[in-house]
């Protein structure tokens, strides 16, 4: 857990406002900037093959546990509100807040469960190839 906690809490503290010429009143924070994903694991090589870019909007009901499952492409998210933990196969813990980003694991097991009060929505972007899954179950 305190690994996790420390490669979050790096994430945000390396997470600053974007340099860059906007006009007056744009503003552009950086949410996140990675090569790992949340629990500290290397992301993996883009596959090979023709990209093909997923964006999903995902709602999760309160008190709802998604199947254990994994990604087998490259993906990060906003939780744009709600409250979501995701846990890994061996059992290490990220808690989202709304407003909070998140890069996913790939090919690690792992879940995810409304741990709030209200809906939880989930803004995803996956980065894959065609013809490969961006997620199986177990």
């Amino acid at each position: 857990m305190k690994k996790v906690f420390l490669g979050l809490l790096l994430a945000l503290v390396f997470a600053g406002p974007v340099q860059a010429d906007y006009p007056a009143g744009v503003s552009v924070d950086r949410l996140a900037k990675t090569s790992s994903s949340w629990d500290g694991t290397p992301l993996p090589a883009y596959p090979k093959g023709r990209p093909e870019v997923t964006i999903l909007r995902i709602t999760i009901p309160v008190g709802t546990v998604l199947p254990m499952h994994e990604h087998l492409v490259i993906n990060a998210g906003v939780l744009l509100s709600g409250e979501l933990t995701v846990t890994s196969e061996d059992n290490e813990k990220l808690v989202l807040k709304a407003g909070d980003p998140i890069v996913e694991l790939v090919n690690k097991w792992h879940f995810g469960k409304n741990t709030g009060s209200t809906p939880a929505e989930i803004l995803v972007f996956y980065a894959g190839s065609q013809d490969t899954p961006i997620t199986i179950e177990k």
